[in-house]
């Protein structure tokens, strides 16, 4: 068979996420570590490789026998669902993620907000010298809403449920961790809202949707 499944919604922001961009350009006293920004229009965006990334990392801790030191060692189970590249033994992701983008930016600004993103001042001490290492790191606000875009491409008809229950504990685990980096002090926690799977090509059986849509409800925040 042959057929694509889109999984929308919304990733919503608890705490402050830095996922970075590229400071190489930098101007003297700006933001040692930006976030991450859409080119068209500025505002902060989140990729869909870091949000596969994670959610993979994440489920190898669950579903993986060993410590695999590459994705390519993954459980079957982990393989079939996000691919590999291993020499002699490609296999393609079945999971297609978009990048995310902003989508309340006009209501955060009717809140008074003058900017979507924050500046955290960091500092660390020296322990020998007692010399100070302070940093400025940007974050997306919390409250920011993205919307989220998967798309799952169906090969199997008796192996729909069983991947969808693996993105399912994926987006689990991913509520109860952090996106982005400094998750240890409190940034990039996550929740999920109106996360729904419909069928956008092809035919798959409604029984199949509604039980899988079951499973992602049991995710959302």
């Amino acid at each position: 068979m042959y057929a694509k499944i889109q999984i929308t919604g919304t990733i919503e922001v608890k705490t402050g996420m830095h996922i970075g961009g590229s400071s190489a350009f930098a101007a003297i006293g700006s933001v040692d570590a930006p976030v991450l920004k859409d080119a068209r229009t500025s505002l902060p965006m989140i990729p869909g490789s870091s949000l596969k990334g994670k959610m993979r990392t994440l489920l190898a801790k669950e579903y993986n026998t060993t410590v695999a030191r590459k994705p390519d060692e993954d459980a079957p189970c982990l393989i079939r669902l996000f691919g590999s590249a291993k020499a002699n033994k490609v296999k393609r992701s079945r999971v297609l993620v978009s990048d995310m983008f902003l989508k309340n930016a006009d209501e955060l600004r009717r809140q008074g907000l003058q900017s979507l993103t924050e500046i955290k001042f960091e500092n660390t001490i020296n322990r020998a010298t007692a010399v100070a290492n302070p940093r400025q790191i940007e974050r997306v606000i919390r409250g920011s809403l993205f919307g989220l875009d998967i798309m799952y491409e169906a090969e199997e008809e008796g192996e729909i449920e069983e991947d969808f229950q693996i993105l399912a504990e994926g987006f689990r685990l991913l509520s109860y961790d952090y996106l982005g980096g400094n998750g240890s002090r409190g940034y990039g926690k996550v929740l999920f809202h109106d996360v729904k799977a419909d069928v956008v090509v092809g035919a798959v059986d409604a029984g199949i949707i509604s039980r899988c849509n079951a499973l992602l409800e049991q995710v959302m925040g």
